[in-house]
């Protein structure tokens, strides 16, 4: 079938008036029926439909094609449908061209009917040579191992390995804390139903414990990954607790005698933790971890620990897994005020963000759920909300937070209300977007509760000698300035991407949005896929999102992947890169070009080459373009392929 004579169907698809009502369809379907080769020509109203598709196969049944044209809308998402349907009718996938009309005609012309046309038909016409030197090509498949690796331990990663380990898959759940749980652990209540966020996480971090399937592996990071999907190779780095987390019961004796005392993290800074600790009362696994770069050798928590766990000489180790998908969480941070002095925050004592008042608010945190001033210990009686702190601005991160930090300061003003009806509230937004199922709910029960709304980006806050701050802000919904006291400030922050997303994405090979997070294969049709085979994202790993949507992230990347784990195999395209080792010099520009690895050298001296791994390659023509001898050429996309289309912007430009 190789050396057959081409006969080439075109097929045009009026997409309902996308195209048809843009430029003439017919016209361009009798146009390519004048072009060389071209035996069949149909106007479908929509080609993608099932009987568009019928009708692609009857035309190739009925004229014996061999090659096939449809010119419609983008192959970002209907290709892999037309190279089915050929598959089906019996040609090769790869013998079928794609030329997208509406997003480069008529969408583009929408205003010139005769201009669209015209470029229609010079985009078919290329098309048509491109075609003409298309080769069949073969997809190949390769082995998937049944392990699964999960990146990051919050509310995301760990719904996606409970899922996986209730399939029967053995799953590695590597955290970089102490404990898994996430962010979620230090809430004091969850939006938009305010109930006990430890209450809800709690029995999920210990349904994660006693999954027999799931291997915790806490207080480590992952820091390489190689191979493809199906077959990678990972290691991950334990980081030394300085204790036997075998012999540990996780009593506490050893955090009670410590006297060095530092600043809590998991309580915002505020309050304290000793050098040796446990994270947080419900942390799992319920074990200490010795900071010992604040450690003073005093031996105290050796002494006090009746097991004799204490290691003070445990070294990091290096471990390697085998996996065949790889689900990757690592979450978010908060976006921090403190570089810029964000309305004051790190100048005025009384100005602190949402999760630090998160931390006051709980029951569990260092006040005992009082809410206090930091410049006094005194409850406060007038408290502001900011909202879109480090969002939706053009000098720190343009985009909003998904509604996430409205619908926080919503939620903290209406606990602190319900729990001192005495307090008065303000929140200051430009816009108040409550999107999410039972959002609008909670923010009409805030304003039932007496909490007031300024529609305003504050300008000004200043602080009076009593520690007081004055917000001066427009009123923009009663035109005029205002200026409030209030006792305490809080910040409603945006969310930003994970401090180690740039290094996880470099590790994995993904690429990052303009906003910083991990970019999905396709927003809507691919939400949790990315563009390296076997890897997917979950979470806020992918931007911002709230709990529950952020909890199915993760079950639709184990939905996914499962595809795999349960086929046992992962195909690989036939567009990849091939390699002439007679014009090769092993210069290795490949190697460093290559976004996805999929160049090395091997050998030594005269016997150096050029090994290619074929699973890895995503077609992109970075290599091609990159070596100076012309020793690699793409599959599909050769050298005479895409020049014949280059000559055919001219008509009839022949090959």
């Amino acid at each position: 079938m190789e050396n057959e004579e081409p006969r080439i169907g075109v097929f045009v698809c009026e997409c309902g008036v996308n195209i048809g009502g843009y430029l003439d369809t017919q016209a361009v379907a009798d146009y390519a029926l004048t072009l060389p080769n071209v035996v069949h020509t149909k106007v479908n109203k929509f080609t993608c439909a099932d009987s568009g598709q019928a009708e692609i196969q009857a035309g190739i049944k009925e004229h014996n094609l061999n090659r096939v044209v449809v010119a419609s809308c983008t192959p970002r998402t209907h290709e892999p449908t037309f190279r089915a349907c050929c598959k089906e009718a019996g040609v090769n996938p790869y013998q079928f061209e794609f030329v997208n009309i509406r997003d480069q005609c008529s969408w583009i012309h929408m205003w010139d009917w005769e201009g669209a046309t015209a470029k229609a038909k010079d985009l078919v016409r290329m098309g048509v040579a491109r075609s003409r030197l298309l080769e069949p090509l073969e997809e190949s498949s390769v082995p998937v191992d049944q392990n699964v690796l999960v990146i990051g331990a919050g509310v995301a990663g760990m719904q996606a390995a409970i899922d996986f380990g209730d399939m029967g898959y053995n799953v590695y759940l590597v955290e970089k804390g102490p404990s898994i749980g996430g962010r979620m652990a230090r809430f004091d209540k969850v939006f938009p139903t305010n109930d006990c966020s430890i209450c809800i996480l709690g029995p999920k971090m210990v349904e994660v414990a006693r999954n027999k399937n799931i291997n915790i592996m806490s207080y480590s990071e992952v820091t390489d990954v190689e191979g493809f999907v199906g077959n990678f190779e990972v290691t991950v780095l334990h980081k030394p607790r300085y204790l036997d987390t075998d012999i540990c019961t996780g009593c506490g004796s050893c955090q009670e005698v410590c006297p060095v005392e530092l600043p809590s993290e998991f309580n915002e800074n505020f309050g304290t933790r000793k050098a040796i600790y446990i994270p947080f009362p419900q942390a799992v696994p319920m074990r200490a971890v010795l900071d010992m770069e604040n450690c003073i050798s005093c031996k105290a928590c050796e002494k006090a620990c009746e097991p004799g766990a204490i290691r003070y000489d445990q070294e990091p180790i290096y471990e390697k897994l085998k996996v065949g998908v790889i689900t990757v969480a690592v979450g978010m941070d908060a976006f921090d005020p403190l570089p810029h002095n964000n309305y004051g925050y790190g100048l005025y004592d009384n100005v602190i963000t949402t999760m630090e008042f998160e931390r006051l608010l709980n029951a569990a945190g260092p006040t005992g759920g009082h809410v206090v001033r930091p410049s006094d210990a005194v409850e406060p009686i007038t408290v502001g909300f900011i909202n879109c702190v480090g969002s939706r601005d053009v000098n720190e991160n343009i985009y909003c937070s998904g509604g996430v930090c409205c619908m926080f300061s919503i939620k903290n003003a209406q606990l602190l209300k319900e729990k001192r009806p005495e307090t008065n509230h303000f929140v200051f937004y430009m816009d108040i977007r409550s999107t999410m199922r039972g959002f609008e709910e909670a923010y009409n029960r805030a304003r039932d509760l007496g909490v007031k709304f300024i529609r305003g980006k504050p300008v000004e806050i200043t602080e009076k000698e009593n520690g007081n701050l004055v917000v001066r802000v427009e009123d923009t919904l009663k035109g005029e300035i205002v200026n409030v006291e209030l006792d305490l400030l809080v910040l409603g922050t945006g969310l930003v991407p994970n401090e180690g997303i740039n290094e996880m994405g470099s590790i994995l090979k993904l690429p990052r949005s303009a906003d910083g997070f991990l970019t999905e294969l396709h927003p809507k049709l691919a939400p949790v896929d990315t563009t390296t085979d076997g890897v997917f994202v979950a979470g806020c790993a992918a931007g911002p999102r709230d709990i529950a949507y952020a909890t199915a992230h993760g079950s639709a990347t184990a939905g996914r992947a499962t595809r795999l784990l349960s086929v046992g195999s992962a195909p690989i395209m036939g567009i990849t890169a091939r390699i002439d080792e007679d014009k090769c010099v092993v210069c290795g520009i490949c190697v460093d070009k290559c976004p996805y690895g999929v160049f090395e050298i091997v050998g030594t001296n005269g016997d150096r080459r050029i090994n290619v791994v074929e699973a890895l390659c995503k077609g992109c023509g970075t290599c091609v373009t990159a070596c100076p001898t012309g020793a690699l050429e793409q599959s599909h996309f050769k050298n005479d392929q895409v020049l014949a289309q280059v000559r055919n912007v001219f008509q009839y430009g022949g090959e």
